[in-house]
């Protein structure tokens, strides 16, 4: 069983040998092949050899054209900065002057040097390991690449100031993500994650209104290219469970600090399939191999015949490889006695 039978046989709840490895490596991923942040970031040949680097070494079922979030933000205008060897800054917000707002215009992904970067990775991937590995691509959502050009501090404030302002940007970028994603699924993604880390800092009832309704817009054009939707929000989510059920993803990250038994109630209907969510840094980074092993053992034994192993979030630069090894040991061992 190769690991994209094993993801479509998992995902419909049917039996497999392990569940997969979903884990995110991005920093990670540059430094275990020796490569610097910055050429991770800007060379998509790059970030696909780190990929099957660690694809390979942490028996990892997924590779994975995420990278960092100002791919689209990039290609609209956003000065970016590469430090040689440390994350991406953002030198000043696009849309300083809500006026700005004018000017912006959804772009062809394929016109853009960091969107067509990452398109570059998907076909890359696709020649390698298309058809036996799943190749995720990665798509900012609406409101998260808003606070991208925005800045999230004003954007927050702009919510209660000018709320159909902020209504007519998501259009913008919520288009984006549309034009995104279906560029990456027709180079050969099988799935489509979206980043919306801004909708832990809301109100269920913002999300409800403002962030879910792209989601699903975003997630319907994925789902009807034949791809996997995958919905990944950082932190406590606990407030917006409900509403993220109804987002049409396929798979729902979920971050250390949501309560796992909590959600496979609520999703005990089997929708969506759940990934997570052991602490990436107190467990993974700090933890030792048999922490790791239990912590591993018990998601996957709340989540359910349908849950993915992952850290809750992307795993750190300087996790201890037996640690990330007694993962993979664990899921291996689960998948055992499920037979």
């Amino acid at each position: 069983m190769n690991s994209l039978e094993r993801t479509h046989k998992r995902l419909a709840g049917e039996p497999v040998d392990r569940p997969p490895n979903f884990d995110i490596m991005m920093q990670f991923a540059a430094h275990h092949i020796g490569a610097p942040l910055s050429r991770y970031y800007q060379d998509h040949r790059v970030l696909c050899e780190a990929n099957m680097a660690v694809l390979e070494a942490f028996d990892l079922d997924i590779v994975q054209a995420i990278s960092d979030p100002y791919r689209e933000a990039a290609d609209l205008g956003l000065q970016v900065e590469f430090p040689e060897d440390s994350l991406p800054l953002a030198t000043r917000p696009l849309l300083a002057d809500p006026a700005d707002l004018d000017k912006l215009h959804p772009i062809d992904p394929s016109q853009g040097r960091r969107m067509s970067d990452r398109v570059a990775a998907v076909g890359w991937f696709r020649e390698k390991v298309g058809g036996s590995v799943p190749i995720m691509g990665w798509v900012e959502g609406a409101m998260a690449e808003a606070a991208d050009l925005r800045g999230v501090t004003e954007l927050l404030l702009d919510l209660y100031d000018r709320p159909e302002w902020v209504a007519e940007l998501l259009e913008i970028t919520g288009e984006q993500a549309i034009l995104f994603a279906r560029a990456q699924v027709e180079a050969g993604a099988d799935i489509i994650g979206l980043g919306e880390s801004v909708a832990s800092q809301v109100s269920p009832r913002v999300y409800e209104r403002l962030i879910l309704p792209w989601e699903q817009r975003v997630f319907a054009a994925v789902r009807e290219m034949g791809a996997i939707p995958r919905l990944h929000i950082c932190g406590d989510t606990t407030g917006i469970l409900r509403q993220m059920a109804d987002s049409g993803a396929t798979i729902v990250d979920l971050d250390w600090m949501v309560d796992l038994e909590t959600a496979a109630a609520l999703y005990a209907d089997g929708r969506p399939a759940l990934s997570g969510n052991f602490d990436p840094v107190a467990v993974l980074l700090q933890g030792t191999p048999e922490g790791v092993y239990q912590a591993t053992y018990r998601c996957l034994e709340i989540m359910g015949p349908r849950g993915i192993s992952n850290a809750g979030c992307e795993v750190p630069l300087g996790t201890p490889h037996e640690n990330l090894r007694a993962q993979a040991r664990a899921i291996a061992d689960f998948g055992a006695a499920q037979c």
